[in-house]
């Protein structure tokens, strides 16, 4: 038997039969830093839950994550005895659109539906399949093929994001993930992944010395000690934490962690524990300053975010537009109330009643889902799918734009604000001279020395005058520790500063300022001699994808490029050269 898990195919972010421009492939760029110009993070992130199950079921699987629809359709033609397609709401179109796909192309393949999008109603019926999985994907998996259920999770091997740019400069991968558990128990309404795991959390890893290992694990495969935790509420199994604490402080392994926590957990564990456990970076939802939900109640935002970006740890909050409360004035208010906490970053979703959902049945009841909206557009950014008693579907894009404007105008890049946030670590940690907490000063000292030379990129091209006086007052904070930047990390801002420019031109030119993810695959589980072979076509196809992408809207460009840079550094070829070395790296 063979099983093959895949996402939906792209492109992404594009309108089309099976998608919308507004819902691009990109996390922070999307619904976080969207309209911060050449400073917003450009990121994609791999379907890590794909990984997960594959990793645990006996037989062979492969997984196919980011296809066009010719590379899936080729790949269902080599027989799979069932394939799995994990799917968003928003992508029902392109997930109905696979399984008839299968059905043409393989029509004995057993088609299994699992994700998120499983959770509109009557799914089994609108696109074809055979078995739908709802909730633990490893679970499910597992009594499908009539394996034990009980037996230990295997995490995979894998990072947490790939083709990363930042003002422009391609970054390597630096980063794991790590998948403790799934669920949440807090039960908020309007939460689809609470919902979709019966309002109950289920770990994967029980103990801290289980997270340790995988972590240990990936720093001996992969050479890696950062990792993303794909956790609703990580701290909130507070034994599990400090276990894995003493874990680290035993084998003085300065592993960092970046973590989902609601307020009230993270204001129950302190300052102290964090910065113990080398938490570097918080996603937190504020919500709403008004509808007050129960894990935010009695939080002082702005003294929270505050005392955790004080000791280097960056905050991102997120808000809530069109709750049943807001009108024209009192949404400002909440606006107000998110770009005045001073977070490192801040995401605006829109209230989205989405299927499974407590928020969706009760605006079912009451006949408020519009029928006129497709299902490719309950993303969330662009325009409710909902009737509100105060707003149109095209006065809530247009309101959620100006909201991060807002955020951009009032607290400028969310990159400057990262970088202040590093350097305020490393002051507020400096008296810690032995012991396992010096190695957490110096670790912090490492990621601020990292960022120094983006500085001058900021000062230099700040979207305005207020930015520019915060670049400058960063940058002296860190004159005065550092002193003046060394000779190469001079040269790497100079180089900085060509790439920044080569990002307004791209951004500009492009249309929709795109960045398509390249497709990405492995296999578990296969014969040594098909293994071997299918190692070296997913390394060339991995590479090809990746300079397909390169191609597709960098070419164009290469001209434009080669005068810029050689202008700044003096030469067409050493440009030409320069550029090379890009496009092979």
């Amino acid at each position: 038997m063979k099983l093959l898990l895949t996402s939906v195919f792209g492109p992404y972010g594009v309108d089309d039969a099976y998608g919308r421009k507004e819902n691009i492939m990109e996390l922070f760029h999307n619904q976080v830093t969207r309209e911060q110009g050449v400073f917003s993070l450009r990121i994609n992130h791999q379907s890590g839950g794909l990984h997960l199950m594959a990793e645990n079921v006996r037989i062979p699987t492969m997984v196919l994550d980011f296809p066009s629809q010719k590379r899936f359709r080729d790949e269902v033609k080599k027989g799979y005895d069932y394939i799995g397609i994990s799917f968003i709401v928003p992508n029902f179109a392109k997930a109905k659109k696979m399984a008839e796909i299968i059905r043409h192309v393989s029509p004995k393949t057993k088609i299994i539906l699992g994700g998120h999008g499983t959770s509109i109603g009557n799914i089994e019926k609108l696109i074809p399949c055979d078995h739908v999985c709802r909730g633990d994907g490893v679970k499910f998996l597992r009594q499908l093929f009539h394996e034990d259920v009980n037996a230990p999770v295997v995490h995979p091997m894998i990072y947490s994001s790939f083709n990363k740019h930042i003002v422009g400069v391609p970054l390597p991968r630096d980063s794991g993930v790590i998948m403790t558990g799934v669920g949440c128990s807090n039960g908020c309404r309007f939460c689809c992944t609470t919902h979709y795991f019966q309002k109950v959390y289920t770990p994967f890893f029980k103990t801290g010395r289980e997270i340790y290992d995988v972590c240990a694990r990936m720093e001996k495969e992969l050479g890696i000690t950062d990792f993303f935790v794909m956790d609703e509420n990580f701290l909130k199994s507070e034994d599990r934490a400090r276990e894995l604490i003493c874990e680290l402080e035993k084998n003085g392994k300065n592993y960092t962690f970046n973590i989902f926590s609601s307020a009230e957990t993270v204001t129950r564990m302190g300052i102290d524990f964090l910065l113990r456990l080398g938490v570097n970076f918080i996603w937190m939802g504020a919500e709403s300053q008004k509808e007050v939900y129960e894990k935010n109640k009695g939080i002082d935002f702005k003294a929270l975010i505050k005392e955790l970006r004080d000791h280097g740890i960056s905050v991102l909050a997120s808000g809530i537009l069109f709750l049943e409360h807001h009108d024209k004035e009192t949404i400002h208010e909440d606006i107000n109330f998110i770009t005045g906490l001073d977070a490192d970053l801040v995401q605006f979703m829109q209230l989205g009643p989405l299927p499974g959902t407590a928020l969706y049945k009760d605006y079912e009841k009451q006949g408020r889902l519009r029928q006129d909206i497709p299902y490719e557009e309950w993303h969330g950014q662009h325009q409710i799918w909902f009737t509100h008693p105060h707003f149109s579907g095209e006065e809530s894009a247009t309101y959620l734009k100006n909201a991060f404007i807002r955020d951009y105008q009032l607290n400028g890049p969310s990159l400057l604000r990262i970088i202040d946030t590093a350097m305020r670590g490393v002051m507020a940690t400096r008296g810690y001279k032995t012991g396992f907490m010096k190695l957490r000063h110096e670790e912090k000292v490492a990621r601020a020395k990292f960022m120094y030379p983006l500085l001058n990129v900021l000062y230099r091209h700040a979207p305005d005058e207020h930015a520019r006086q915060l670049a400058g007052e960063v940058r002296e904070q860190y004159e005065a520790f550092f002193g003046k930047l060394s000779l190469s990390a001079r040269l790497q801002s100079k180089a900085l500063q060509v790439m920044i420019l080569f990002e307004k031109l791209r951004s500009s030119l492009v249309f929709n300022n795109i960045r398509q993810p390249y497709t990405i695959t492995a296999s578990f589980r296969m014969t040594a001699e098909k293994a071997k072979k299918e190692s070296w076509r997913k390394r060339m196809r991995q590479w090809v994808e990746a300079r397909r992408q390169t191609i597709q809207w960098e070419i164009p460009l290469v001209p434009v490029n080669l005068v810029v840079t050689g202008i700044l550094n003096g030469g067409i070829i050493k440009a030409a050269a320069s550029y090379m070395g890009k496009m092979l790296r």
